[in-house]
This record gives structure tokens, C-alpha cells and sequence, in this order.
């Protein structure tokens, strides 16, 4: 028996690293999952690693469009959902004064605007007692330099986690924000080489975290999992940091 044994799952963003992770998790405890991306290769890719229990669903979560074709896939496949990690996100070091408009509308997009409607067009499928997860950050909470716009954007979706747990509080739906620290996957790798010193400040994150080292999308993964079943009932509007210590001490 797993843990999420018949439950129906969502996970945008789920080609690579911790969205990824998570789906093989989720599938791994009985459920059964639908997984976003915005290219078709990587998806195609994704869905073969898990193996079962998975579809693949080419979606940019800040397009309104694909979030109503992924819906009603999902309502004519099982008319219902039980889980949503809204996991899609895009992140870039632009340092103040160096910020554009363009770039301040592209993060914001994706990371608080295609985390609202995900989450809003998936209510009228959302079974009473379903659970959500966001995926929010450790810098919400801190002050790295040239982070400004990515930690304002995951400062908002930890808001959503506190907001959405009292106005879903009527169908028991909880509402909770995962919040990883320095994580090993290529999107933060990405983001270190839109910094000309991405990897001497790699060194430095992994020397400043308190267990010493970078965390992998398996552990943020099991934290997912965690909140998303039975075992977090008593849980809603909270924020789970999964970053070594980084925020806490």
C-alpha cells in the first residue's frame, strides 16, 4: 500500500529536476500522474524515466490556454483531481538596475501568475479534502544579491499558501508551500550561468548551507510527498523548508 494509493496527480513542470522527481515519487505511492512541460522531447523523456502511471502533457503554465486543454484532459480521463504541486517556475539572477521590463513580466508570469490559474482552474476538479502544494523558495525568506524579482515572485506564492488555506477551508482542501533551499538540478544550474560568477557562487552556497552541501530533487521530492498525503492531514497554510538549514540559522 502506498501512500497516495488511487490518487490522481498533478505536476506542472514536471520534465526535469524536482517536478520530475516528484512525479516518479507520486507514482511510486500509488498515484496516478499527469506531468507539464513546455517542450514536447523533454516530456516524451520524462514519461519514459517514470515508466507507468504517467502522462505527459505539453503546457506553460502562465498560458490560460494550455491550462483549459489540460484540464479537460484530465476531466474526461478521470473527472477529478486529488493532488496539484504547482511546481513550474523560471529563475534568472538580474541584480537591481539591471532589471528590465520584459524580465520582471517573464518571472512574474510563470511564477505567480501560472501558479494562481493552475490552481484556480483546477478547483472545479479538486475533490473535497484534495491536497495543494506550491513550490515556493528559501530566498523568499533571505536576501541573496541579484534576486530580487525571483524572491519577490516566491514570496507571493508563499502568500497563496496562507490565503488559499482559509478560502478552501469549507472543502477541507489544504493549501501548503514547499520551500527548497540550493537544490542540484539543471534548472539551478541554469540559473548560476546567467551569473558570470555562477560557479564561484555555487561553491559559496554549498560552503554557507549548514549540512555543507547542495540538496537533491529526491529529498525536496519525499517533503512533496509528505504534504500531499494522509501523513500532513492536520497541515494547511504551513511552509516546509527542505535547504539544509540555509534559512534557519
Amino acid at each position: 500500500m502506498g501512500k497516495l494509493d488511487g490518487r490522481i496527480a498533478l505536476v506542472t513542470g514536471g520534465s526535469s529536476g524536482i517536478g520530475l522527481a516528484t512525479a516518479r515519487h507520486f507514482v511510486a505511492e500509488g498515484a496516478f500522474v499527469y506531468i507539464t512541460g513546455r517542450r514536447r522531447d523533454t516530456l516524451d523523456a520524462a514519461v519514459a524515466a517514470i515508466g507507468r502511471g504517467v502522462i505527459g502533457m505539453v503546457a506553460d503554465s502562465a498560458s490560460l490556454a494550455d491550462l483549459d486543454a489540460l484540464f479537460a484532459r484530465i476531466s474526461a480521463d478521470h473527472e477529478r483531481l486529488d493532488i496539484v504541486f504547482a511546481n513550474a517556475g523560471a529563475a534568472r539572477l538580474v541584480p537591481l538596475g539591471g532589471i528590465s521590463e520584459d524580465f520582471f513580466d517573464e518571472i512574474f508570469a510563470t511564477n505567480v501568475k501560472g501558479v494562481l490559474f493552475t490552481v484556480q482552474k483546477a478547483l472545479p476538479l479538486l475533490a473535497d479534502g484534495a491536497a495543494i502544494v506550491l513550490n515556493a523558495s528559501m530566498v523568499a525568506s533571505k536576501g541573496p544579491p541579484a534576486n530580487s524579482v525571483y524572491s519577490a515572485s516566491k514570496a507571493a506564492v508563499r502568500s497563496f499558501a496562507r490565503t488559499w488555506a482559509t478560502d478552501l477551508r469549507s472543502r477541507r482542501i489544504r493549501v501548503n508551500a514547499i520551500s527548497p533551499g540550493s537544490t542540484d538540478t539543471p534548472g539551478f544550474a541554469g540559473l548560476l550561468a546567467s551569473n558570470p560568477a555562477g560557479e564561484e557562487r555555487r561553491k559559496a552556497m554549498a560552503a554557507s548551507i549548514p549540512l555543507g552541501r547542495l540538496g537533491t530533487p529526491d529529498e525536496v521530492a519525499r517533503a512533496v510527498v509528505f504534504l500531499a498525503s494522509d501523513d500532513a492531514s492536520f497541515i494547511t497554510g504551513a511552509e516546509l523548508f527542505v535547504d539544509g538549514g540555509f534559512a534557519q540559522v
